[in-house]
């Protein structure tokens, strides 16, 4: 990526450019993470925070983990006009922790410190991390800010829930670190015109299913949830609002996700068909468990000494992906997963026509073949019949490439759902 409008007579620098904004907020010590992680990856990262967010973390914090000056007020550097040039010359400008009071003045246009300034003439993506009191973050002032900056193009990434400051608990926490860097990853990766699920709600399933036999038993697959993850990742930074259904995985939450836990496919079902009511698209990304035992065993089930095992009846597991085609779902995109091992575009031909799906991704499992592995490879059938080959590659770029797939067949946006059309910055 080569940098953008670069200084009259500078050196040029191939790194991508990274405005850190830093908001007056306890979680800017976390901060201090992504600038690292922006840095070790090889981004040329400007840090520019505001005055009171040096009360917590200080300018020469910053200046060590970036290598490069901190900016934090409109008069230094005057010859230089670092109130118009450092927002001209991103790539990306990411504020992190995006307090309320930061919100507010980025959603009115004020631009009364350097951070704002820069805000306003970014032309490139911008995301926007909150992290405040759960009251703060509901509050209607916040909640109609964040949908002003989104309308505008912004990313806003929802915080996440847990541990706040003193004995709060609740939505406002700052995302990880290494989840917010993987938004401003993939969102570097696509560009100003990364922005096509702006203003849509997508539902991804991830992970594996668990059947229960007794309290300490059962039967369950080999799902990692690395590629429903993916895909949650990825739709947050094409701007949707995400909501990650996750069987049983061991997996830190996508920054910007509302991620709900599940065990079996019958919780799997409920939650999905839910979170579905209102989704412009669902992708069934999870290996649901197609049976589970007839009968749950409340005390663990003994071996006897001389006797084989008992015989496991099983019954059959709704059917999800099916039941997501058979509902009217006028506009609604369904997307879903077929891992075979054998005869693998012949199984997924079948699959598509019995499940009703609009797209199904078909791809090979077997040992050492996608389960656990950052890397995949499929075929991506269409109701229509075209197929599209994804080489194996990187888990995110599969991703990607469903999304695009995706956002070609959504129906178009109502007037008032999307940003103003050719406006990236906030």
């Amino acid at each position: 990526m080569t940098p953008r409008n670069a200084p009259d007579g500078a050196a040029a620098d191939a790194r991508p450019r990274v405005v850190l904004g830093v908001g007056a907020g306890i979680a800017a010590y976390k901060v201090c993470e992504l600038l690292r992680r922006l840095t070790e990856s090889g981004h040329a990262v400007t840090v520019v925070p505001t005055e009171d967010a040096l009360r917590f973390v200080g300018e020469p914090t910053w200046a060590a983990l970036s290598g490069r000056p901190v900016a934090t007020r409109v008069w230094d550097g005057v010859a230089e006009v670092p109130h118009v040039r450092i927002g001209q010359t991103a790539d990306l400008v990411f504020v992190a922790p995006a307090t309320a009071d930061l919100l507010a003045r980025a959603a009115h246009g004020l631009a009364d410190d350097l951070l704002t300034n820069t805000l306003l003439t970014a032309r490139c993506p911008v995301v926007f991390a909150p992290a405040m009191h759960t009251e703060m973050w509901e509050h209607p002032a916040t909640q109609a800010n964040v949908a002003t900056l989104r309308a505008r193009g912004a990313i806003v990434v929802d915080p996440a829930s847990g541990r706040l400051t003193g004995r709060d608990t609740g939505p406002g926490r700052l995302p990880d670190p290494a989840e917010l860097f993987e938004v401003a990853r993939r969102v570097l990766a696509r560009g100003a015109v990364g922005r096509d699920l702006a203003g849509r709600h997508v539902v991804v399933s991830a992970g594996g299913t668990r059947e229960a036999l007794d309290p300490v038993r059962f039967l369950g697959n080999r799902s990692s949830g690395l590629q429903g993850y993916a895909l949650a990742r990825t739709a947050v930074a094409r701007g949707a609002r995400v909501t990650l259904v996750a069987a049983n995985v061991a997996l830190p939450d996508p920054a910007g996700a509302a991620v709900v836990p599940v065990e079996s496919a019958a919780r799997l079902r409920d939650a999905v068909l839910a979170a579905a009511e209102d989704a412009d698209a669902v992708v069934m990304a999870a290996a649901v468990a197609d049976f589970r035992p007839a009968e749950y065993q409340d005390a663990k089930i003994k071996k006897v000494e001389g006797a084989g095992p008992a015989p496991i009846e099983l019954v059959q597991n709704p059917d999800v992906l099916a039941e997501l085609g058979a509902r009217p779902h006028a506009g609604q995109v369904v997307v879903g997963f077929a891992a075979e091992t054998h005869d693998v575009l012949e199984h997924g031909r079948a699959k598509l026509a019995r499940k009703g799906c609009d797209l199904l991704v078909v791809n090979q499992v077997g040992a050492d073949l996608t389960f656990g592995r950052p890397d995949n490879a499929a075929v991506v059938l269409g109701a229509d019949g075209s197929a599209v080959e994804i080489p194996r590659g990187p888990k995110e770029d599969l991703a990607d490439v469903v999304w695009d797939l995706v956002a070609a067949r959504l129906a178009p946006p109502t007037p008032g759902e999307r940003d103003v059309p050719g406006r990236t910055g906030p």
